[in-house]
């Protein structure tokens, strides 16, 4: 395994980018009336991950990292029941539960390095 030297190195940050390009992609052609209400609200939640493992990656201390990727994995979980919602309403043709299969795989690996970080920093 490779060193990591960048947040782009991280798969779970990987998987999180390619989720909130599917969502917005798969968000676009949405009702007009939702621009401002599922569509942004989806996109929002998707994008947060990768924004909160990117954004604390150089946080100065451990605990802090830590913090931020805490903030990921709810943004992941936001980010589910958004797609549930979705889902339910008809609106993601198909590719609901792939999102939906996404977002769990993406919690697990953050909690996973968070477990990591916290065991190191001991």
């Amino acid at each position: 395994m490779g060193t990591i030297q960048s947040f782009t190195d991280l798969i779970c940050w990987q998987k999180a980018h390619r989720l909130a390009i599917e969502v917005y992609k798969n968000t676009g052609t949405f009702p007009k009336e939702e621009v401002y209400g599922l569509t942004s609200q989806c996109r929002r939640a998707a994008s947060s991950i990768s924004a909160n493992i990117a954004e604390g990656f150089n946080a100065p201390t451990t605990r802090e990292y830590l913090r931020y990727l805490d903030t990921a994995k709810r943004s992941a979980h936001e980010s589910e029941n958004w797609l549930y919602k979705l889902r339910d309403l008809h609106l993601l043709n198909g590719s609901a539960q792939h999102h939906l299969d996404s977002c769990a795989e993406i919690a697990r690996m953050l909690n996973g390095l968070s477990r990591s970080l916290a065991n190191k920093s001991r």
